[in-house]
């Protein structure tokens, strides 16, 4: 009979929130030893509510990235706390993830919890960062939380540390109930190869550009189709069109000479040709599309989908 339940499979779906910037796209690529959501340090980074699975012996554990909670000041900003929101009702667990440097619960962190207490869900703390603070400020902090919320675990970390997956995963395991596969074992996430091409472009771009610019362009993939070369090879062609709001910011992400592109497109090409397993042609286009994050038709894409 021990047997018999140390063998009993789980499986559940788990949230990571938090404010932007605070690491929850860096922490998932670690748990999941797959690189499933783009990372930059700039704020707003994750769009969308992006899926992700990991396999383990005995469960299998579907986390949910969120966009990092702000203040909206657009459709798109509006769409994107929503998200968030939105997939706290549709999980098993929660992460709540915050940042090892703050003296205080600040407002963004707040607005969370507060959601998190409406809710009542199985939540675990991660605090990130910890190699920044000293121990008594870490300990602090702990007893900070831990007086507003019973958290089912509080666990500090440094999400870029791989050493500190298997805590975290143990952790949601054992508040996952008995449960399915819902997913292949050699599936780590239910996002199209035309969606993840999008944002390996847009994670170049918001790596390469100024400041102003990254979090005014999206990415639309045209093409993606496979051909053989003329030497019997795989090759995928991807066409892809980068929009942005400003003709001067279209100059800005051309370059000179169109330099600026190219870098964009040849670090994108070489990180989809690392996920394929296969050659990549690719080629980027750059239109204008004046204020495009207020328009409902193009914001429709971020929206959170129930699957």
């Amino acid at each position: 009979m021990q047997e018999e339940n140390r063998k009993e499979f789980r499986s559940g779906f788990v949230s990571i929130l938090g404010r932007t910037n605070v690491g929850k796209s860096t922490l998932l690529n670690n748990l999941i030893d797959e690189k499933v959501a783009i990372t930059a340090n700039k704020p707003q980074t994750t769009r969308t509510a992006i899926r992700a699975i990991v396999n383990r012996e005995n469960s299998q554990i579907i986390f949910i990235d969120t966009p990092g909670i702000h203040k909206p000041k657009t459709k798109l900003g509006e769409t994107m706390v929503d998200t968030a929101f939105s997939s706290i009702g549709d999980v098993d667990v929660l992460l709540f993830l915050i940042e090892a440097t703050s003296d205080n619960i600040g407002k963004g962190d707040r607005i969370i919890l507060d959601k998190i207490k409406e809710k009542g869900k199985k939540t675990i703390l991660i605090i990130n960062k910890i190699d920044l603070v000293e121990k008594e400020k870490l300990l602090n902090l702990i007893k900070l939380y831990s007086n507003e919320y019973d958290f089912s675990a509080v666990i500090p970390i440094s999400a870029n540390d791989s050493k500190y997956k298997d805590v975290v995963l143990d952790e949601i395991e054992k508040l996952l109930k008995k449960g399915p596969k819902y997913y292949d074992e050699d599936e780590y996430t239910d996002q199209t190869m035309r969606q993840i091409a999008e944002e390996v472009i847009r994670e170049k771009a918001l790596r390469l550009l100024d400041e102003e610019v990254p979090h005014g362009i999206y990415v639309e993939v045209s093409k993606y189709s496979l051909r053989k070369t003329t030497k019997n090879e795989d090759i995928y062609d991807i066409e892809a069109t980068i929009y942005c709001k400003k003709n001067s910011h279209k100059g800005i992400i051309i370059g000179k000479e169109g330099k600026m592109l190219k870098r964009i497109g040849t670090y994108a090409r070489q990180d989809l040709e690392k996920s394929t397993g296969t050659k990549v042609n690719l080629k980027l286009w750059v239109k204008v599309q004046e204020n495009w994050e207020d328009k409902t038709n193009i914001v429709k894409k971020f929206q959170y989908k129930n699957k």
